[in-house]
C-alpha cells in the first residue's frame, strides 16, 4: 500500500489552532498547506474562524460549525479558543475527539490552571502536545493522559536521574501549591 492510499484512508486533521480571547496566536499547527500557502491567508483564516466562532457559547461541550469548505470544531476555556478542523468529508466525531484530547491534555500539562498566561509560559508543552496528536494530518493519539505523559517524558531533563526528576516535579508542585495558598 502506498503512502498517499494510507493518507487518503485515515481520518486527517487540517489544522489545530489555539487563539486567545482577542483571536491571536497562542499556538497553531497546519497540515494542509495548499489550503494555507502563505502565512497571510493562515492568518486570514484563523481571523475569520475566530469572528465566526466567538460569539457562540462552546464552553461545556465542544460546537461544530461549516466554515469555507472545512468542519470546524471547537471549545473555549477561560481566554483561550481551542479549535481542530478538518475536510467537509471527515467524521465530526473523530474531529471533535481530538480537540477533547487536546483541551485534556493540556489541561492535565498546565495543572488545571488553563489561560493564556499559563499557556504561554508552557508554550514548548503545548506545541510539543501537539506533536503527540497530529503528525502531517494523521491522526496519531486522542487519549489524554497517553498524550501528557509522553509530553512530560520529552520535558523531563534527561541528565538528571530518575529520582532526582521525580523529587524535583513533586517540589516545583509543593512550591506552586504553597505560592496558590498564600496568594489567597
Amino acid at each position: 500500500m502506498h503512502i498517499f492510499e494510507i493518507k487518503e484512508s485515515c481520518p486527517s486533521i487540517k489544522n489545530i489552532l489555539l487563539l486567545d480571547s482577542e483571536g491571536k496566536r497562542v499556538a497553531v499547527k497546519y497540515y494542509s498547506e495548499e489550503d494555507w500557502p502563505t502565512d497571510a491567508a493562515k492568518e486570514s483564516f484563523e481571523k475569520a474562524v475566530f469572528t465566526k466562532t466567538q460569539k457562540t457559547n462552546a464552553r461545556t461541550e465542544a460546537e461544530i460549525a461549516m466554515f469555507e469548505g472545512t468542519i470546524v470544531v471547537y471549545k473555549f476555556v477561560q481566554d483561550l479558543h481551542f479549535f481542530v478542523t478538518g475536510g467537509e468529508n471527515e467524521n465530526e466525531l473523530i474531529l471533535a475527539t481530538v480537540l477533547q484530547g487536546f483541551f485534556d491534555a493540556v489541561g492535565i500539562l498546565l495543572r488545571g490552571n488553563v489561560d493564556k498566561k499559563e499557556a504561554l509560559e508552557n508554550l514548548d508543552l503545548i506545541l510539543l502536545c501537539l506533536d503527540e496528536i497530529v503528525d502531517g494530518g494523521i491522526v496519531l493519539e486522542t487519549d489524554s493522559n497517553v498524550i501528557a505523559s509522553k509530553v512530560a517524558s520529552h520535558s523531563i531533563d534527561a541528565g538528571a536521574p530518575l529520582s532526582e526528576q521525580t523529587i524535583s516535579q513533586a517540589l516545583a508542585t509543593a512550591r506552586e501549591h504553597l505560592a496558590r495558598s498564600l496568594l489567597k
